[in-house]
């Protein structure tokens, strides 16, 4: 067998990004638990309507929502491996399966750190968050005025993450009694919250701002196709994108449609765009690079097609609104989790194993 033909036949039997990033977050889990497992004990008893009845709602739910992903995503697999059927589970599906349970995971993310340990009273606890009932029907009122009664949908997303960062900040006061006692005093209590509690703080901050993101981007997002000769320019929201030229160039192991492009608004440039259609000979495949230019509330993306024969060129332009805060809150989320873990009390707060009587008998006294 040539040489070249056995490299290619040992390098498609490498698995894809899809299956590692499945196994190792499937195996990793699996494993966390193995080793856990064994000095995990059973705690004591609680009311449903308590903190830990609210863990437990938000365990039951995440583990629903992965299950729902996880289907989605190897169910085509599976598909294919048995009956050779191609198929492809798409928004429409995750739309009907996840943001269903979603949506209650969110509301109880809000209530359930203002619930007492063991039994709470839900009461008390919406009354506590009067406030933020009033902030989030604000925010869907003012969605409503500014974008018109048909984004009544995104005006739910909105003031659902309105109403979970107010509830996330109000727990955070009543921790540091904010407006309750004195500002020294408050500030003492700052300095002295576990790192646990902080952890929280950022990590529901982080989803409300995630949340957020994902409602603006689905539901804002403007995305326009034409076919544009050199030296002409497209109208994308509010943005100006102007075609100067389009080349062909060469890179190491490839050849490349190149496209200079301007990003204005106004007369004011914002961005120069240089998307790319690649074609790698080797491989015989095609590769297409987007340009993306992206500031704190949207991204707009540039791509370059084919050209039709006449000197026209098929641009695609997209301008998605809030993306970034998607990025934004994941990172908030991560450096809560980390900042949790980071807590001495997760550390050593399970007890020490008890030394066999003989070797402490042996052992001086100090």
């Amino acid at each position: 067998m040539p040489l070249a033909a056995s490299v290619r036949c040992t390098v498609t039997r490498w698995p894809n990004g899809t299956t590692v990033l499945l196994g190792v977050a499937t195996g990793g889990a699996l494993l966390l638990f193995a080793i856990r497992a064994p000095s995990l004990q059973g705690g004591g008893l609680f009311a449903p309507i308590s903190r830990e009845g609210g863990l437990l709602l938000n365990n039951l739910l995440l583990t629903t929502a992965a299950a729902t992903v996880l289907i989605g995503t190897l169910y085509p697999l599976f598909l294919d491996v048995l009956t050779h059927e191609k198929v492809s589970v798409g928004p429409p599906f995750f739309n009907m399966t996840f943001i269903p349970v979603m949506i209650p995971l969110l509301v109880a993310m809000a209530v359930g750190p203002l619930l007492s340990w063991k039994r709470g009273d839900l009461w008390a606890a919406l009354q506590r968050l009067k406030l933020g009932f009033a902030i989030a029907a604000g925010v869907a009122l003012l969605t409503m005025a500014v974008m018109g009664f048909s984004s009544i949908a995104a005006s739910c997303g909105l003031a659902l993450a309105a109403w979970m960062l107010v509830a996330t900040i109000v727990e955070w006061a009543e921790r540091v009694r904010l407006f309750a006692e004195p500002l020294g005093s408050s500030l003492r209590r700052v300095l002295r919250l576990p790192r646990a509690a902080w952890g929280m703080t950022f990590a529901h901050a982080g989803m409300a701002i995630v949340v957020a993101g994902i409602t603006g981007s689905s539901a804002w997002s403007v995305e326009k196709v034409e076919n544009v000769k050199p030296g002409g320019a497209v109208d994308l929201t509010g943005y100006t994108i102007a075609l100067d030229t389009v080349n062909d160039v060469k890179g190491p192991d490839y050849t490349a449609t190149r496209a200079d492009m301007r990003l204005l608004k106004g007369d004011r440039l914002i961005s120069e765009m240089h998307p790319e259609k690649r074609f790698f000979p080797l491989e015989n495949g095609n590769q297409t690079d987007v340009a993306i230019r992206t500031n704190l509330l949207a991204d707009v993306y540039a791509v370059i097609g084919d050209a039709d024969g006449k000197g026209d060129y098929t641009l695609r332009l997209y301008y998605n609104p809030l993306v970034p805060w998607i990025w934004l809150g994941a990172a908030v989320m991560a450096f809560g989790g980390l900042v949790s873990l980071s807590d001495r009390r997760h550390r050593v707060g399970a007890p020490r194993r008890a030394r066999r009587p003989e070797i402490a008998a042996a052992q001086p006294a100090e």
